[in-house]
């Protein structure tokens, strides 16, 4: 069904086509609106979904393709669709792959032809209308939960650069939720190598949640157009389950970076003026007119996962600064800690919740993930000491600081379901409960003479404990048949 309903549309003519931007001319000056769809006709009797962007002069507009231009020339029918692009929402998504344009991507059955369309285009919900996000969303990921906790209806975002597992830790995510969370999930692939879309439809697939699931993509094979509207696609299925199902709703989005940076070529195409550091003149108004969607209504919520690439490392670039605006919960990834193999690669300083409040997470909570920072503050505060002159020039008190930083360092990594091909671990899921006991004993001074080693990518410390235990039992029969 082509978006759109309205018979009496306006006809025009394709009069340029300059890769994915189409000027079309329309006859008796009736221009369709900004943000309205026009259905392109080629050729060879395909039809291409297009954008208005701007209106050039009283007859013609500027468009941009959501689909691939081959084939497409000057001269080609064009018809306004007399509305935004529309998708199809409802229970009959579930399970299925659909495009930007609400297409089906996963080669599966049709879909009734009942089944309701919403434009992609919506305005946020009224601020007398939404709720604050309070009701922490537990993930079972020890650093999270405890250093920056998630909120049902919240926003957070995953920031890090190439390599550091911000894919990686979205998956466990979404298997860390599969147990605790049953509610309706959407995943929008902004910008995916095709690749990782296929595993992610089998990954789904076998683990049983793909019924409770909508996949959305606009690869990264596709024109700009596409990449940029993607996440008002899923974010259209997902208000539907909000607003006319009072569902919960968990919208997983990897990754927002690539919808920044497919406006920036919309906007070159559109030949606009770069803003700072090259980015689109409307960058901040992009990205609010997507995250300002993201809300509590009523009894329902969406809660907003989100992947974003940091360019060259640098979290002073515009696109993550305008983007960490917007967010309640920030998780960072270290490119050090990677190196290190200290995964998850979370920053413990430089991630932060505004959700880390006595008055929400409790006391214990609260004084907990303070000591825990400072303690890791201090460590790093030291390391040029220690690399340059040796442990052995420190205080007793700051050697010990330093030995439990590192064992709280190692204590909060964790092994995850989704490696366990490749590390042959198990994943584990630890409560917030056990990571506070875990964390006040090695601050306690209840592990200092315990390895490092056995700390490190366990789940509970009953875990780690039983590690050390076995290790100095192997080391005692090793030294008996020495002997």
């Amino acid at each position: 069904m082509p978006p759109g309903t309205d018979k009496s549309s306006a006809r025009g003519t394709v009069t340029a086509v300059r890769g994915a931007a189409l000027d079309v001319a329309f006859e008796g000056g009736t221009l369709p609106a900004i943000d309205e769809a026009v259905t392109v006709r080629t050729r060879g009797g395909d039809t291409i979904v297009a954008e208005v962007q701007a209106h050039l002069d009283a007859s013609s507009v500027r468009c941009i393709a959501l689909e691939p231009t081959t084939g497409l020339s000057r001269g080609s029918e064009a018809e306004a669709a007399g509305g935004a692009v529309t998708t199809p929402v409802g229970e009959s998504v579930l399970g299925r792959l659909l495009t930007v344009t609400g297409e089906l991507g996963d080669k599966g059955p049709a879909l009734a032809p009942d089944t309701p369309r919403w434009p992609i285009h919506r305005a946020p919900p009224a601020l007398a209308a939404q709720n604050g996000a309070t009701d922490l969303f537990r993930t079972g990921i020890k650093v999270i939960d405890l250093l920056t906790p998630m909120a049902q209806g919240g926003k957070a975002a995953m920031f890090g650069g190439a390599g550091v597992g911000k894919t990686v830790l979205v998956m466990e995510l979404i298997h860390a939720m599969v147990a605790g969370y049953r509610g309706i999930s959407v995943f929008a692939g902004i910008g995916e190598r095709s690749r990782e879309g296929h595993e992610m439809l089998l990954d789904m697939r076998e683990s049983g949640v793909l019924d409770r699931t909508v996949l959305v993509y606009g690869q990264m094979n596709e024109p700009p157009g596409a990449r940029w509207r993607v996440p008002m696609t899923a974010l259209t299925v997902a208000e539907y389950f909000r607003d006319a199902q009072q569902r919960n709703v968990l919208l997983l989005m990897d990754n927002i970076f690539r919808f920044v940076q497919a406006g920036a070529e919309v906007s070159g195409l559109l030949a606009r003026l770069p803003s700072r550091v090259g980015y689109q003149p409307t960058l901040a108004s992009e990205v609010a007119a997507l995250q300002e969607r993201i809300a509590s209504v009523g009894d329902a919520a969406i809660t907003a996962i989100q992947a974003v690439y940091v360019p060259a490392d640098d979290f002073t670039d515009p696109a993550v600064t305008t983007i960490a605006a917007h967010v309640d919960s920030m998780v960072v990834l270290s490119r050090q800690m990677a190196a290190e193999g200290m995964y998850p690669a979370i920053d413990p300083i430089a991630s932060s919740s505004v959700l880390l409040d006595p008055l929400i997470v409790g006391e214990d909570h609260a004084r907990m993930a303070t000591d825990v920072r400072r303690m890791i503050e201090h460590y790093r505060e030291l390391q040029d000491v220690i690399s340059l002159l040796g442990m052995e020039e420190l205080g007793a008190q700051d050697r010990r600081m330093v030995e439990r930083a590192r064992r709280l360092q190692r204590f909060l990594t964790q092994p995850f379901t989704v490696t366990e091909a490749f590390t042959g671990t198990p994943g584990k899921s630890v409560s917030i409960a056990d990571t506070i006991a875990g964390c006040r004993a090695i601050l306690d001074g209840e592990c200092d003479d315990w390895a490092e080693s056995s700390l490190f990518m366990v789940g509970t410390l009953e875990e780690a404990r039983a590690k050390e235990t076995a290790a100095r039992n192997a080391g005692a029969a090793g030294g008996t048949q020495a002997a």
